[in-house]
């Protein structure tokens, strides 16, 4: 009789323990939440951090810590060597953390998503047209995204704008020198009908317009182009970034209107 108490006490210890981790680890992707919300990106990491000791595979703590890295290393002043080297390896812990993410949960959007937007920032930060590899990358991790669909408009949006803008960019490039690299797939056309999904999933948000308006000067679409940054400016403020990328939109809507 004791022995059998004595074990339905420990099952009762773990489960009691499972609960409260969870809750735990619940709380503090809340908190992290709201501090991303409100922009301060190395306290929600810190947060995030806590909830990894809780839980080390824990998808929504894993992508959230990828995205946590990225919006610091955006951020990181880059005028020297060594500032350079410092704000590359913050997108490579944002990539690592994203790898983790894809394995803990395959089947899901968001991972996919983040690891897109870390190599992304990873090509940018090295040239797109030097490391084709990482660019490939982010196309496959866009399109898994966008074909898993999970997570929502506001994930199933960024993974077409992710892929809408690599698009644009490579495309850039004259098409006979893309080929030689594996960049022939990229099309300009393409990447503009990303950005418009993107912007019908979720419309009012500055940096989709922004960019997209800039894809369409390039496709000589230039009224088209007017009307966006007309959207953005109109749009609310949403990411740290926004009041910046407004003004760029108010420098492009003069140029095009004068």
């Amino acid at each position: 009789m004791k022995t059998k108490v004595s074990w339905g006490l420990v099952i009762l210890f773990f489960v009691l323990s499972s609960t409260l981790y969870s809750q735990s680890v619940e709380r503090l992707i809340s908190q992290s939440d709201s501090l991303t919300k409100s922009f301060l990106n190395q306290a929600a990491l810190d947060v995030l951090k806590k909830a990894e000791k809780l839980e080390p595979n824990n998808w929504e703590v894993l992508w959230r810590i990828s995205r946590a890295y990225v919006d610091i290393g955006e951020h990181l002043p880059a005028s020297t060597g060594e500032q350079e080297e410092q704000q590359v390896k913050t997108y490579e812990m944002a990539l690592d953390y994203a790898d983790k993410a894809v394995q803990a949960a395959p089947e899901r959007s968001e991972t996919y998503l983040r690891r897109a937007i870390a190599n992304g920032r990873i090509a940018l930060f090295k040239g797109v047209f030097s490391v084709a590899d990482v660019v490939n990358k982010v196309r496959d991790d866009s399109e898994k995204a966008i074909q898993l669909a999970t997570g929502g408009d506001e994930i199933l949006s960024t993974s077409h704008y992710v892929l809408g803008r690599t698009h644009a960019k490579i495309s850039e490039k004259w098409a006979p020198a893309r080929a030689v690299l594996g960049l022939g797939w990229a099309e300009l056309e393409i990447g503009l009908d990303h950005f418009a999904k993107a912007i019908e999933l979720r419309p009012d948000y500055v940096m989709f317009y922004v960019d997209y308006a800039i894809a369409l000067v390039e496709a000589d679409q230039e009224n088209a182009a007017i009307a966006m940054l007309r959207k953005a400016l109109n749009s609310p403020n949403q990411d740290e970034d926004d009041e910046k990328r407004k003004e760029e939109a108010m420098a492009m809507l003069k140029e095009l209107t004068e």
